[in-house]
């Protein structure tokens, strides 16, 4: 080896030695462990790959919750089952900017906790806000990427894209795998059922629907909700236009409801 080389691989080992001295240094400052240490390589490795969060339990039991591969109506459905007074508020197309802080306080006004059916695309455009769902006990719920409809005719491809890209979207914002999937318009296939099956989503329905997304008027949408029985699985937005009427039918059907002795879970 000629001196030359031999002082250059010298001074490149030196150098990458500082490098490594310097390195060693910074972790020992940043973590509070020498480089190269099991506890401070843990403790960087814990803060670049944060430990994955649970889901919300549902609102009757600490076990996940087993049932059929068809679409769920009703909680009867559900193993283990629910209190016998039971009933669930599903609420689908958000997080919305407006409608959905304003949906938050009325059921933290009425102690509620719901079910929320989760639009992809703006969970990346308001992540605080799934956030706060999640903070306040409530559960959530994948509501594909887009919302298109019929979502059964948008071909194989195109479901299984929406399907995940929007499982993907609320595991960042949330840090779980939603453990629900409602499809657009009720809209079901053998292929959707599969890709719920393989990513451990429960498909999930309704009983009660006022058709709130249509404003058809707050006594309208009070009168079918009002006709929830125990274990009824209703169905109202917070996303999609305006729901001052879903927010105001709600002020009253949520208390009268609880008067009749049926408890809101979360699924």
């Amino acid at each position: 080896m000629s001196r030359r080389r031999f002082l250059g691989v010298i001074t490149a080992a030196g150098f990458t030695g500082a490098a490594t001295l310097g390195a060693g240094i910074a972790l020992e400052d940043r973590y509070g462990g020498r480089s190269g240490s099991g506890a401070a390589t843990a403790r960087h490795a814990s803060l670049a790959h944060p430990k994955p969060k649970t889901a919300p339990p549902p609102g009757w039991t600490q076990a996940r919750l087993q049932t059929t591969a068809t679409p769920v109506h009703t909680l009867r459905e559900f193993q283990p089952p629910p209190p016998p007074n039971a009933v669930a508020l599903t609420i689908d197309d958000g997080p919305h900017p407006e409608w959905t802080p304003r949906m938050l306080d009325l059921l933290a006004k009425h102690d509620v906790k719901a079910t929320f059916s989760l639009i992809g695309v703006q969970v990346k455009e308001q992540p605080k806000i799934v956030e706060r769902i999640v903070a306040a006990g409530h559960q959530i719920s994948n509501h594909t990427m887009n919302h298109p409809t019929p979502f059964t005719a948008i071909g194989r491809e195109r479901i299984h894209a929406e399907i995940t890209e929007a499982r993907v979207r609320i595991e960042e914002a949330t840090g779980f795998a939603p453990r629900y999937f409602r499809s657009p318009g009720g809209a079901w296939n053998p292929y959707t059922l599969q890709l719920c099956a393989e990513q451990g989503m429960t498909p999930i329905d309704w009983d009660i629907d006022p058709r709130d997304w249509a404003r058809p008027g707050t006594a309208h949408i009070e009168r079918a909700m009002l006709a929830a029985a125990p274990g009824a699985i209703l169905l109202c937005h917070d996303g999609g236009g305006d729901r001052a009427q879903t927010l105001l039918a709600l002020d009253r059907v949520l208390p009268a409801l609880k008067a009749r002795g049926l408890k809101f879970v979360s699924l």
